[in-house]
């Protein structure tokens, strides 16, 4: 939900180029150049830290599914630990998958940008 929250920006990105960039009538009025270094700064802030927040998310529940790994190996016939491992397990995978949603998100939003 969080994710979805900061990628606002890139889901915006077109209309944000849209009212960036002055039509013929307000040229004069607005510094476009500004807008824009403004718009490129917004969008690197969004997602240099969404990207710090994904793999701080990673890293966490790297660290979780370690310890539990390590109790599963002390005891073997926990059936309620097992489905927890492999809960964390599914956790990680997911987070790690969306560093590569991330990436499609980022590279779309600099072609467009661009």
């Amino acid at each position: 939900e969080l994710l979805r929250v900061m990628r606002t920006i890139d889901d915006r990105i077109v209309h944000e180029l849209n009212t960036t960039i002055p039509t013929a009538s307000f040229v004069g009025k607005i510094d476009a150049s500004q807008t824009c270094k403004e718009l490129y700064q917004s969008l690197m802030d969004a997602h240099t830290s969404r990207e710090r927040i994904i793999k701080n998310c990673i890293a966490q529940t790297s660290s979780v599914v370690k310890t539990l790994r390590e109790e599963r190996e002390k005891a073997q016939d926990d059936v309620a630990l097992l489905k927890q491992l492999r809960k964390e397990q599914t956790k990680l995978k997911l987070m790690q998958s969306e560093l590569n949603v991330e990436e499609v998100v980022n590279d779309r939003s600099w072609k467009v940008l661009s």
